[in-house]
């Protein structure tokens, strides 16, 4: 990746203490966070981390854009189907500890109100979904349970039908305010049984702007050390800012404060795929502790990317082995079938746009649910031979083929 903080921004919410610039109205949180509360954020930022650091392991394009906590929510969801092993190894992966699954469930849906409630002058949505193929037979408790705790939309559909993907990819579609347009295949395979979807939209305006006319062609060195020429934004002014030996942070706001854009810089010499390999949130918490208030002149690019990652490979990596059809694969809490489900596919979409007036950011994570051994499924829309019999003795009283079906008025 490229060693420039363009490639490898962070978008998060922070401690909002009151910062540079007179205007600040939300200078702290509306209320304080519930232990349970901070016990999620740190879980969520924990996995944010381990999920980045995995899937930088093996990605060979030069960017990556991921929302863990889309992915976190998704799977979330799921979880709560999950029983014994799989649910351990599922929290284990989502670094949920020791909490109980009220716990989690509970502190999911007060982080989704935070957030929905937190800054009026950023629109900020999050929405969940579960779409469960018709002819196979779910917990109804399962259902409840996400629609209560995550507000999910929950759908029965016919998976055969042709309109079934176009379905669940207009939801997609109207949650990202149009960025992401689908993220289930279609057809929908024949063996897949539920799509457990998370949505996040951001759109948040600078708190300062940068000015249109300061932008200016400039170089930009790729990792490998090839330059390609970019439009750099420029702003001077005050900044939230840390620097140490291996990198420099820098601190945007938008709206009033409640969210923030996070530019991490590497030193000379460092990497990006260096700083990712060794970032945790003890490290993190350190670098956004030492932020303080600077005058400086930042100048960094413009940019919009579409990114797309199976997480199959990074959340088995991180413990979830038994999620995706180990031998001791178990979702009993979601059907009576549950022995023959798995998680077939993690998948997600992420669509960001930054610029000289702020950022516009989507995510989608769908998890895909697919049983080991479908329930067949028949229609009769060819020639097909009858048969009536005596079930007990299976005396044959009548036998034929229908091949061209007429009904007598």
């Amino acid at each position: 990746m490229a060693t420039v903080a363009g490639a490898a921004f962070l978008l998060a919410s922070c401690e909002l203490l009151s910062g540079p610039g007179e205007d600040m109205p939300l200078e702290r949180l509306p209320r304080d966070l519930s232990a349970a509360e901070q016990a999620i954020i740190a879980s969520s930022n924990t996995f944010a981390f381990d999920l980045l650091r995995e899937t930088a392991s093996t990605e060979v394009r030069p960017d990556i854009m991921l929302s863990p906590l889309s992915a976190s929510m998704a799977l979330g969801m799921a979880m709560n189907g999950a029983r014994g092993p799989t649910f351990t190894g599922m929290r284990d992966a989502l670094a949920f500890g020791s909490l109980d699954q009220e716990s989690i469930n509970t502190s999911y849906r007060d982080l989704m109100q935070l957030l929905l409630g937190l800054d009026d002058a950023v629109d900020m949505r999050i929405a969940n979904s579960v779409w469960a193929r018709s002819n196979f037979t779910f917990h109804d408790s399962f259902i409840e349970t996400v629609r209560h705790w995550f507000g999910a939309e929950a759908t029965s559909l016919d998976f055969a039908a042709t309109d079934a993907a176009p379905t669940i990819n207009r939801w997609v579609d109207r949650s990202t305010n149009g960025r992401i347009s689908e993220i289930v295949p279609d057809p929908i395979p024949g063996d897949a049984v539920m799509y457990l979807i998370n949505a996040i939209y951001f759109k948040g305006d600078w708190r300062e702007s940068f000015d249109r006319e300061l932008t200016r062609d400039a170089p930009f060195t790729r990792a490998d050390g090839s330059t390609k020429t970019v439009a750099m934004m420029a702003r001077e002014g005050g900044f939230d800012y840390y620097a140490n030996a291996d990198a420099e942070v820098a601190e945007l706001r938008y709206g009033r404060g409640a969210f923030v854009m996070n530019i991490v810089l590497p030193r000379e010499g460092r990497t990006a795929d260096e700083l990712i390999a060794t970032l945790d949130e003890a490290r993190w918490n350190s670098w956004i502790g030492g932020l303080t208030p600077s005058e400086m002149h930042l100048t960094m690019p413009k940019f919009r990317l579409e990114y797309e990652t199976t997480m199959n490979n990074a959340l088995i990596a991180l413990g979830m082995e038994s999620a995706f059809g180990a031998p001791d694969t178990d979702f009993t809490g979601l059907s009576p079938h549950g022995r023959d489900l798995y998680i077939s596919d993690v998948k997600q979409k992420t669509f960001i746009n930054v610029d000289e007036v702020g950022t516009e950011a989507a995510a989608v994570t769908s998890v895909e649910v697919r049983v080991t051994s479908m329930p067949p499924t028949m229609m009769v829309n060819r020639p097909f031979l009858v048969v009536i019999r005596e079930r007990f003795g299976g005396a044959i009283l009548f036998i034929g083929k229908i091949g061209d079906p007429e009904v007598q008025q």
